[in-house]
């Protein structure tokens, strides 16, 4: 194996990608090695995503880079083929006046996608694409602040988004210092993540921050979500050392407000790589019944023994998880998020059978009208 580039390893680059390289491209192109031939497909990593194209690393640095043609039409049919911030591409080197060309995206380990937000929707309903919030991400800080806007139900969707995914999630609870009773919040939110570490934390005082320093060891790639105003930001500065990531004015308590505008993937002193988004006014999920059922698994069973195949547990006749909630068994504010959620998903299934439909009867309506004008054109030149 050639001598892979240091700032690869970096961020990320190892025996598993590389195999995944030779996979796709052969053991005849170049593999990222220090002095890669220039104008050769070689790998880089997207670290950067804003309006004005994506920034990549290879082997030679960090470069402006933009997807190719193939990429940007394949998003029609595939909304989420995209390059996105971790993705591992494959793109040609930039030149003095043009930017890096990515040609294709090593396929993903894990993925953060949610339906776009502010989707527009069709006449029947279909929302018109995913967004990936991150790729290849080993673990991800769900950021939630103790204060007025704290919300269990809220932290199930994201931890359906994280199970969906296949990214292992961990519950940071932000601002502890500002919480009256911090051990009645963090079993709270214990209540509303089974299983998940729930770890209260304060950017300020430093309180709690040592407990997240494992999960920043080695190459492992952290991507945080949240609402805007969590502390997103203000933890990545206390990482780095010093403020690269902008917060906005900071109020009577000491707590900045989170002004990120674009995805950004960091390399930290420590040798770990965290990526800082935008905070999430809103977070529609987008095609994860198989999260949904691994976040709420106390509804797979009885779900099994409903009358109904179709059931959606909204007191049709002979539900079994209805009957299981009127004798206790169920909680019945993890079954009403579990109903608002199933619900959502199902809607969302059938707006895309309909946008299928639709696109299948718009395509059968061109082909027919490309018949007739090659009619009209063979009739007029008899």
């Amino acid at each position: 194996m050639a001598e892979i580039s240091e700032l690869l390893r970096c961020y990320g680059w190892d025996a598993r990608w590389q195999e995944a390289w030779r996979s796709a491209y052969g053991p005849d192109v170049p593999s990222p090695r220090v002095g890669t031939q220039p104008g050769a497909i070689e790998p880089a990593r997207v670290i950067a995503e804003h309006r004005g194209g994506l920034v990549v690393v290879c082997a030679g640095g960090e470069h402006p880079a933009l997807p190719a043609g193939t990429l940007r039409r394949r998003r029609k049919r595939e909304p989420a083929a995209l390059p996105a911030v971790g993705d591992w591409v494959a793109a040609l080197p930039c030149t003095p006046l043009t930017p890096a060309v990515i040609q294709a995206v090593l396929p993903r380990r894990t993925v953060l996608v949610r339906q776009a937000s502010g989707s527009r929707k069709s006449a029947g309903g279909a929302a018109v694409e995913a967004q990936v919030l991150a790729a290849n991400v080993d673990v991800v800080f769900l950021v939630n602040a103790l204060d007025a806007e704290f919300n269990p139900r809220r932290i199930e969707r994201f931890l359906v988004l994280a199970a969906e995914g296949r990214v292992e999630p961990v519950l940071v609870l932000t601002k502890a210092d500002l919480c009256a009773d911090l051990d009645a919040a963090v079993a709270l939110a214990s209540r509303a993540a089974p299983g998940v570490p729930v770890l209260p934390v304060s950017a300020r005082t430093g309180h709690g921050l040592a407990e997240l320093e494992p999960f920043l060891h080695g190459h492992r790639t952290v991507a945080l979500l949240g609402l805007s105003g969590a502390g997103k930001s203000t933890l990545v500065n206390r990482w780095l050392g010093q403020a690269r990531q902008a917060v906005g004015e900071v109020d009577a308590a000491g707590e900045g407000r989170h002004i990120t505008t674009h995805r950004a993937l960091l390399a930290l002193p420590g040798g770990g790589l965290v990526v800082d988004t935008p905070g999430l006014r809103e977070l529609a999920l987008w095609q994860a019944e198989a999260g949904l059922a691994e976040v709420f698994p106390e509804f797979e069973r009885p779900a099994a023994a409903c009358r109904f195949r179709d059931c959606r547990h909204a007191g049709e006749p002979g539900c079994a998880i209805a009957a299981a909630a009127e004798v206790g068994e169920i909680d019945p504010e993890r079954l009403e998020s579990y109903r608002k959620l199933a619900r959502e998903l199902g809607h969302q299934r059938r707006s895309d059978k309909l946008r299928g439909l639709d696109a299948r009867r718009a395509r059968k309506s061109d082909a027919r009208m490309s018949r007739a004008i090659k009619d009209f054109n063979k009739h007029q030149r008899k």
